[in-house]
């Protein structure tokens, strides 16, 4: 962001709106300059724009993503069909484990969340709702990327992977041997790879054509919560939305 001003109407649009990150959701003029390289009148047109077509909020000089742009976003097909069929499964996961549960999509080389699940004692995770982490250093991105296509792969393997935590892997040969071990077994697991404290493990779900379409883990600090103890529930839960989200494609094709 910032480094050179986007042409057109709306990629300057596009370059505001994602200009919002998940932590800093409110940001004044002169920030959304930074991160946008607009100029002044050019980013003072498109803001007016965002603001008259109930795209952003502006509050006390500030702007802030408006509750419109949420609801655009609960009508992308694929990610409410999972959410609303996951859910169920998320909670019963959170019900038996106690401990913070994620479903998790790919976009290019991330591992988005979609859902967060957790009570008061949950896991000081990095994970934020619909933020973003490397695929490579947790265990919903990686089994995420073991069944990504080819290219995707290719991609991450080409390198550098980067250090999120001091265990995150970061030797090409050692995370190849993990994603096949994780296409062969069905699960994969993190241990402090996306932050100190904390481990993991996760499970895929799959389309039709068993193409991979998300990814459901459950997380908790390393001192209580054993991955390998959880392995067979994380498998059956996701293969329970898998199954769920197959019978509801083939009720809509009736």
């Amino acid at each position: 962001m910032g480094e050179a001003a986007p042409s057109g109407v709306l990629s300057k649009a596009l370059a505001v709106l994602q200009a919002f990150g998940v932590e800093d959701t409110t940001l004044g003029f002169a920030e959304l300059q930074r991160r946008t390289g607009l100029p002044k009148g050019t980013l003072h047109r498109t803001l007016g724009d965002l603001v008259a077509a109930r795209l952003l909020d502006r509050v006390q000089g500030r702007y802030r993503l408006s509750s419109l742009v949420f609801e655009l976003g609960m009508r992308a097909s694929v990610e409410r069909g999972l959410l609303e069929v996951a859910t169920p499964f998320l909670e019963d996961l959170y019900v038996r484990t106690h401990e913070l549960v994620h479903l998790g999509i790919r976009e290019g080389t991330e591992v988005v969340y979609v859902a967060k699940m957790g009570g008061h004692q949950q896991a000081d995770s990095p994970s934020r709702l619909g933020g973003r982490m490397p695929l490579h250093s947790t265990a919903l991105g990686k089994v995420l990327l073991a069944h990504a296509p080819a290219d995707v792969r290719e991609s991450v393997l080409r390198g550098p992977l980067e250090r999120r935590a001091p265990r995150t892997i970061t030797n090409v040969d050692v995370l190849t041997r993990q994603l096949s071990d994780i296409a062969a077994k069905g699960v994969a697991f993190e241990y402090e790879e996306s932050a100190v404290g904390i481990v993991c493990v996760a499970s895929g779900i799959f389309g039709p054509s068993d193409e991979i379409l998300g990814a459901v883990s459950v997380t908790g600090p390393v001192h209580r919560f054993q991955p390998a103890r959880h392995a067979n529930s994380i498998r059956a839960a996701a293969g329970g939305i898998t199954a769920t989200l197959g019978r509801r494609e083939e009720l809509l094709r009736h």
